[in-house]
């Protein structure tokens, strides 16, 4: 079974296209796979999606599908010679009545008219993730007028950010409402939204997702300095998806980079004190684009995002477009399960100070607390039908590993994201009511998890036909007759 309890997210791309690659990627150890609706058509991503599925079930493996909505990237638009060269104390504008395929050295247009409305003087502009920064001198009632403080290249159709965030771009695009319900009719397990400003971005994400027909679960990718501007604005975003993504590009240039890594931490610890699934993503291992091995950086950011427990870790060009796409994701497996061996990812406050507002969750916490002081637990076997209790399981820290038994294919996919847990395909409906809990613990055995002495704890419904959710924790010793 496999012992790297941090799960990992691989972009897909032209570089990992081909199914011969894709099968490479998933033995190599991917577990969600995302999809960019950004790029691609519908009908290459619905091919993807049943390549994917179809390669995971022929080496027995799980890969949950994660659509990543394209959002709206606030954009300039192209110029007449793909490229200018910007130098410090240069004047620049900012048009919205220029044409959209003629800007030159002075002056481009913009694909989103309110930016002049957006800002005013003295406002800071990053474009092409901050690597060209931009002071506003003047507004006009069409145009922008800016002084240049970090020069360098721009090309077509790079991205804008305001220093400090606070551009009224919707969240979703009539493109990303398109993108919902192709995502519906893939089935895919998760869907991620881009630039989500609030609760209400996500809370109408989800009304279009539950419209659609999906069950997918929705991830807020954070990215707008709003979005962390205090810890009511995160919780309140956290609180309305069902994850959120550490989307450190967009996020980096709003906010700024010296704030970025504090933020991350918070981030995640909030995540997972709401009982929510966080993810952490962009340029974790960017020089492997190009190169075989990563640097000793990378290795440090992906090797402290585990040691701040976060669900998973995300390969974004290094996978899709660069050089060594299957390099980068075994590169990044050695990382976490190194870094999973710190005495650090075992120990946990556990909460002690709280109180639980649902029985399953208690039951999952108790389960887990049990395991970490009972030496001879092994494993956690957890009967479930949507995933939630062994997602709150695995909100405490823990090196022992959780398994989800559940009939659902949708479950299964799903729990492909949950940090330390695997999925097993498991129908208690298909037996007797007395002869569940031991069929659960010979499914352990036969995969070589437990074996004879070892003690197991195991959750589950009273009667799994209906809707109570978890309410039951027992403690077998394997090898015992279990009645």
């Amino acid at each position: 079974m496999d012992t790297r309890r941090t799960k990992i997210v691989a972009t897909l791309g032209p570089s990992s296209n081909s199914p011969e690659m894709i099968e490479q990627l998933i033995l190599a150890g991917i577990d969600v796979a995302r999809l960019n609706f950004s790029h691609g058509t519908p009908e290459e991503h619905k091919e993807r999606a049943i390549l994917i599925r179809r390669l995971a079930k022929k080496h027995n493996r799980f890969v949950g599908l994660l659509g990543d909505l394209q959002g709206p990237k606030i954009r300039i638009a192209k110029f007449t010679d793909k490229r200018i060269e910007l130098k410090e104390g240069d004047t620049f504008r900012f048009s919205i009545t220029h044409p959209r395929d003629a800007g030159t050295k002075e002056v481009i247009g913009i694909d989103y008219p309110d930016l002049v409305k957006d800002c005013k003087k003295g406002d800071e502009l990053l474009l092409d993730d901050g690597r060209v920064v931009m002071a506003v001198d003047q507004v006009t009632k069409d145009e922008l007028i800016c002084k240049v403080i970090v020069g360098g290249p721009l090309s077509d159709h790079k991205g804008i950010n305001r220093k400090g965030g606070g551009l009224t771009a919707p969240a979703l695009t009539e493109k990303d409402k398109a993108d919902i319900k192709l995502a519906a009719e893939m089935e895919l397990e998760y869907i991620a939204v881009s630039f989500p400003r609030d609760a209400s971005d996500m809370a109408y994400a989800r009304q279009l997702k539950e419209e659609a027909g999906s069950s997918a679960w929705l991830i807020a990718k954070i990215e707008r300095a709003e979005a962390v501007v205090d810890d009511d604005a995160l919780d309140g975003l956290i609180l309305a998806s069902d994850g959120v993504m550490v989307a450190r590009g967009d996020l980096g240039v709003e906010i700024g980079d010296a704030e970025l890594v504090g933020i991350q931490k918070k981030i995640i610890q909030h995540a997972r004190h709401n009982n929510k699934l966080v993810i952490t993503a962009t340029q974790m291992m960017e020089s492997m684009i190009n190169s075989p091995m990563p640097t000793r950086a990378e290795v440090s950011d992906v090797a402290n995002a585990v040691l701040d427990y976060t669900d998973a870790v995300m390969l974004s060009a290094e996978s899709a477009a660069g050089k060594y796409p299957l390099e980068a994701v075994k590169a990044m497996a050695r990382v976490c399960v190194g870094a999973e061996r710190n005495p650090i990812t075992r120990k946990s406050n556990h909460r002690l100070g709280e109180t639980f507002n649902r029985w399953d969750e208690s039951i999952a916490l108790a389960a887990i607390y049990t395991a970490n002081h009972f030496p001879g637990v092994k494993a956690i076997i957890c009967l479930t039908d949507s995933g939630y209790t062994p997602l709150i399981m695995s909100r405490i820290r823990s090196s022992i590993p959780i398994y989800a038994l559940t009939p659902k294919p949708e479950t299964q996919g799903r729990i492909t994201l949950i940090r330390g847990v695997q999925p097993i395909p498991f129908d208690p409906a298909a037996l007797p009511e007395g002869k569940v809990s031991q069929a659960a613990v010979d499914e352990l055995v036969k995969r070589g998890a437990v074996k004879d002495g070892d003690w197991v704890i195991l959750t589950r419904g009273d009667s799994y036909t209906r809707r109570d959710g978890t309410n039951t924790m027992k403690i077998y010793r394997v090898g015992d007759l279990i009645i």
